[in-house]
């Protein structure tokens, strides 16, 4: 028994792939179930056609001449125009650590060739729900005082200024301002930021916060220290 298709509510996708068979099939069956298909067949023209266009979604090849869908994906991610689309990675690659490397560049997901067309449509139709349930701008950010988070786009910015974080340090600050004003212990970050017993190496968490805070440069006294327990990230409203 297959599972039936939902209509789509005409979202532009757009397709990128050189090989003009899978470039046919795809768009076919989306265009099929209700989407607006565009086609591109190399990295310049799908990053062009991306910024002018504004698709809801982008299935991209990794193997394309001359620029590779890595170096698209991350050209992606990286302007403020095209961080937002969604991206459905589809190759004949199979090895995990070219996997592991799309989703840590920020794709959606990953669908491996010979594929199903009715799973590729299914799966553009479950990524654009989640990305329209947790779409909302407004709840994918977070503004403590002069620091400005975007959860979406992993990205922080300190009076507008974009700040370099790594994954971890990333979290940490993450975790600490959804809960703002709450004392986090150090025990509490290991478990929540680094998955660690709690009763390890909690030095490890005096170490990125002080990192954490000379990358907050003049925000960094938002992170306050409570002697004894952790750490907390005040709100706007303590330092008024």
């Amino acid at each position: 028994m297959t599972a039936a298709v939902t209509p789509a509510s005409g979202e532009r996708v757009l397709v990128v792939d050189d090989e003009p068979d899978i470039v046919g099939l795809v768009a076919y069956h989306l265009a099929k179930t209700g989407y607006r298909v565009s086609t591109a067949s190399t990295g310049a023209d799908a990053l062009g056609m991306a910024r002018d266009e504004h698709p809801a979604l982008i299935v991209l090849d990794l193997m394309l001449p001359g620029m590779s869908g890595f170096d698209v994906l991350e050209q992606l991610r990286a302007s403020d125009s095209t961080r937002h689309v969604a991206v459905l990675l589809l190759t004949a690659r199979r090895e995990e650590a070219d996997r592991i490397r799309g989703l840590l560049l920020g794709a959606d997901d990953y669908l491996t060739k010979p594929f199903s067309p009715q799973e590729l449509v299914l799966r553009v139709g479950a990524i654009l729900r989640r990305v329209s349930a947790g779409g909302n701008a407004a709840a994918d950010r977070l503004v403590i005082g002069p620091i400005a988070i975007d959860r979406a786009a992993h990205r922080v910015s300190v009076d507008t200024q974009d700040v370099e974080l790594t994954p971890t340090e990333y979290r940490l600050l993450l975790t600490l301002a959804e809960r703002r004003g709450r004392v986090q212990g150090r025990s509490h970050l290991l478990e929540t930021v680094w998955d660690a017993a709690p009763d390890i190496q909690t030095r490890t968490v005096d170490m990125h916060i002080q990192r954490l805070r000379a990358k907050l440069g003049a925000a960094s006294d938002l992170i306050e220290t409570v002697r004894g327990f952790g750490y907390r990230l005040r709100t706007p409203r303590a330092l008024t």
